[in-house]
């Protein structure tokens, strides 16, 4: 963080079996933030994901690296670990597991465990950073399709970078996760390489992401009157663009 009326951070993406010592920073950070919501655990907070090649987080931190403001994951579906919304759902609408399966041939995953502390609440560095961020790094790792999981006040999140509303499984789309009285939808982002239905602004700034992975962006916040600066830090050295296409 900077002065007052600028905050300047890192969003900086992995492959979690390469920064073990991150990876228990952002669990930490999600935990509080579910806890503080009344839940204890879901599928997505299950802590194996940092021992997982296929797992890609997304973190927003300090610019020294010492704290995580908030993150998101991008987990790939590999043909051996089942997605987290295959574990989410599965139970309650099998057709989810053929759905993965079919996309996998050309590259599928998921962008989960998405959370922002209150300390940055408001601000303008929170989840949607971290989405952005996710899908932009998507081609590094060859997938053609993104799902996701969303509370009700994050579906504009995943409207903004390009994603749909996914009818075929569920009620409409929706289940009971992770309590009875939460509800969920479940998205699917079509097109990773064209974004065709993402909003203009974050189509252009994902676009220049995916050719530039270590990239400045500045915004201004409007309600908060905040500059934000942001320091992305998305290459993954060891990527494989064939890796996550199952046959």
């Amino acid at each position: 963080m900077s002065d007052q009326n600028t905050i300047s951070v890192r969003v900086r993406a992995f492959r979690a079996t390469d920064d073990p010592e991150t990876c228990e920073k952002f669990i930490e950070g999600h935990k509080a933030v579910l806890e503080s919501v009344g839940v204890k655990k879901v599928t997505s907070a299950n802590n194996d994901w940092m021992y997982n090649p296929a797992a890609f987080p997304i973190v927003v931190e300090s610019l020294d690296g010492e704290k995580v403001f908030g993150g998101a994951r991008i987990h790939c579906a590999d043909g051996k670990t089942p997605l987290p919304i295959e574990e989410a759902a599965g139970y309650m609408d099998p057709k989810i597991y053929k759905v993965v399966k079919e996309l996998s041939k050309d590259g599928t995953g998921e962008l989960c465990g998405l959370w922002n502390s209150v300390e940055v609440s408001g601000l303008g560095v929170g989840a949607f950073i971290a989405t952005r961020a996710g899908v932009s790094m998507c081609d590094q790792l060859g997938l053609s399709t993104l799902f996701a999981l969303c509370a009700p006040y994050t579906v504009k999140f995943a409207k903004k970078v390009g994603c749909l509303i996914y009818k075929d499984v569920g009620n409409e789309g929706t289940f009971y996760y992770p309590k009875m009285d939460l509800l969920a939808t479940v998205v699917l982002l079509p097109d990773i390489e064209t974004l065709q239905l993402a909003n203009p602004d974050d189509r252009d700034i994902m676009f220049n992401l995916r050719k530039n992975n270590d990239h400045v962006i500045n915004e201004f916040v409007t309600k908060k009157n905040v500059h934000v600066e942001l320091a992305h830090k998305l290459h993954l050295p060891n990527a494989n663009k064939n890796e996550f296409k199952i046959l």
